[in-house]
């Protein structure tokens, strides 16, 4: 079993389940959208990892905590812009959740620990927004430039405090 260290973000497109019960077909022609031309560059422009597309979600590795905390900035930035121009219809949103952990890999997926803590995170973090980790917070501050709030202690689903 081959492990190493990771930044994980996982990002999922909130209240996913009704948009696509409105409309299917608009709701995937405005996701697809977005992987291109934000999701995609913006991850590829700071060195991450598209590990999988998983329908409304995506699941990116990175070498660095700081390139994953200024990629999920910059996305959710160009999405906020993107939304501020459109009907609410046609907005999509997203939430984001990243950690700094041990992963393990198993051909171009990643599975443990790391992978699970980040998508707790991103099922708790604010619509718009991006929740960290400690592990992920304590890599970056001082180092981004991004206000910092502090969420508390939190309870993660399954996973022991």
């Amino acid at each position: 079993m081959k492990r190493r260290l990771a930044a994980i973000l996982a990002a999922d497109v909130v209240g996913y389940s009704s948009l696509m019960r409105k409309n299917e077909a608009g709701t995937l022609s405005l996701l697809r959208d977005i992987w291109q031309q934000h999701l995609y560059p913006t991850a590829a422009g700071h060195g991450g990892r598209i590990v999988k597309m998983m329908g409304d979600g995506a699941l990116i590795e990175f070498q660095s905590a700081v390139d994953a905390v200024e990629c999920a900035v910059a996305f959710q930035l160009a999405l906020a812009k993107r939304n501020e121009q459109l009907p609410s219809s046609e907005r999509i949103e997203f939430r984001i959740g990243m950690n700094l952990g041990d992963v393990i890999i198993e051909g171009d997926d990643i599975f443990g620990d790391g992978v699970n803590v980040a998508a707790r995170l991103e099922s708790l973090a604010p619509v718009g927004g991006l929740l960290i980790s400690n592990s992920m917070h304590e890599q970056v501050l001082g180092k981004v430039d991004v206000p910092f709030a502090g969420a508390g202690d939190l309870e993660l689903k399954n996973i022991p405090t």
